[in-house]
């Protein structure tokens, strides 16, 4: 048994959340792993995304940058979703949407440019498609240096697998990022690096839900 399959047959084991999800089901501190509709891997939902958190206690926070908050400045797996959505259907706002208004600096200088009801339009385009093609499970790991050494190598042991591919109707295959077509999953970085080892799986196993 390979290790992403290991992974996928574990993960499948874990409650399973949607939006709208009860927050105090989220723990504080932890990793989420992402299951799109449509996309299978090892017997159940392939993994197409997984992500942690840097500030303590903000992994509630951080998945309500991406279901809930209508900014793609703020959540860069809404920025490559609404890049994937603008890239299959042509549109030129995503040379737009590209831009990042995160500081005043940035605002001032490309704001006027911007017209704000098509980007209210593609960030509601990009909630409707998250909420309604996306779940999650989550596991808890207090420490930040323990999350972002899993998290790494849990990318990775999904991203070197030969077995769990992107379906030929993969929103991910428009994307305009290569790492993202190549990989099949959200993600760009901590690709095809190191690989869950036994005591890695030992780690996961005994984290608190």
């Amino acid at each position: 048994m390979t290790s992403c399959t290991s992974l996928h047959k574990w993960i499948h084991t874990l409650p399973t959340y949607r939006f709208p999800f009860d927050d105090a089901s989220i723990p504080e501190n932890g990793i989420y792993f992402l299951f799109e509709k449509g996309e299978d891997g090892h017997g159940g939902n392939r993994i197409v995304r997984i992500g942690t958190h840097t500030g303590e206690g903000q992994l509630l926070s951080r998945l309500k940058q991406h279901f809930l908050v209508a900014n793609k400045d703020r959540s860069i797996f809404r920025k490559n979703i609404g890049r994937a959505l603008l890239s299959r259907d042509n549109d030129p706002f995503l040379t737009d949407w590209e831009l990042d208004l995160t500081t005043r600096a940035a605002r001032e200088l490309h704001g006027v440019r911007i017209d704000l009801a098509k980007q209210q339009e593609v960030e509601q385009r990009v909630t409707e498609y998250m909420r309604e093609h996306f779940s999650f499970a989550v596991i808890r790991i207090d420490s930040k240096e323990e999350r972002l050494r899993l998290e790494s190598r849990c990318i990775s042991t999904v991203s070197l697998c030969d077995e769990c591919k992107a379906s030929s109707v993969w929103l991910g295959n428009a994307s305009p990022k290569e790492k993202i077509r190549e990989s099949g999953l959200w993600i760009v970085n901590e690709l095809y690096k190191e690989p869950l080892d036994k005591n890695d799986f030992l780690a996961l196993r005994s984290a608190v839900i």
